[in-house]
C-alpha cells in the first residue's frame, strides 16, 4: 500500500493554488490549502502535514513571518518547509526586506513559475528524505 503524503499549500493566488493542487494530486498526495500565514500556522497545527509549500508575498502575514513561526514551534519545526514564490522578481515592490529570507531555515527555495515536473521532482526529493 502506498503511503499518502499530506502537503500544505499556502498561497493567496487562487489560480496558482488550483493549478498547483491539480499537479500535486497527480501523485498520491493529499493537498490542504491555506490562503495566508495565519491560516498556514493553524492548518499546520491541526492537519500535521508532511511537507509545506509556502508563498512569501501574502496578505495578513507574509511567508517569512509564517516560516519563522513554523520553525520555532517544536511540533512543526521538523516539517520540510519549501518556499515557493515569485519574491525574487517582485520582492523589491512589496516592502518585505530581502534580508528576511537569508535567516530562514527553509529546506528549499523554489522560484515561480516552475514546471509541473520540476515541482513534483523537488517535492518528491524532500518527501523521500523523511521516508515517503
Amino acid at each position: 500500500m502506498v503511503k499518502t503524503a499530506k502537503i500544505l499549500l499556502v498561497d493567496d493566488d487562487a489560480d496558482f493554488v488550483e493549478s498547483t493542487k491539480i499537479v500535486l494530486e497527480s501523485k498520491p498526495y493529499q493537498v490542504i490549502i491555506a490562503k495566508n500565514g495565519d491560516e498556514a500556522l493553524y492548518k499546520a497545527r491541526t492537519e500535521k502535514p508532511n511537507l509545506i509549500l509556502l508563498d512569501i508575498i501574502m496578505p495578513v502575514e507574509d511567508g517569512f513571518t509564517a516560516a519563522e513561526k513554523l520553525k520555532k514551534d517544536q511540533q512543526l519545526s521538523n516539517i520540510p518547509l519549501l518556499m515557493l514564490t515569485s519574491y525574487s522578481t517582485k520582492g523589491s515592490g512589496t516592502g518585505i526586506p530581502r534580508s528576511r529570507g537569508y535567516k530562514l531555515e527553509a529546506e528549499d527555495y523554489i522560484n515561480k513559475p516552475i514546471s509541473p515536473k520540476d515541482l513534483l521532482d523537488i517535492v518528491e526529493k524532500h518527501l523521500k528524505k523523511i521516508g515517503f
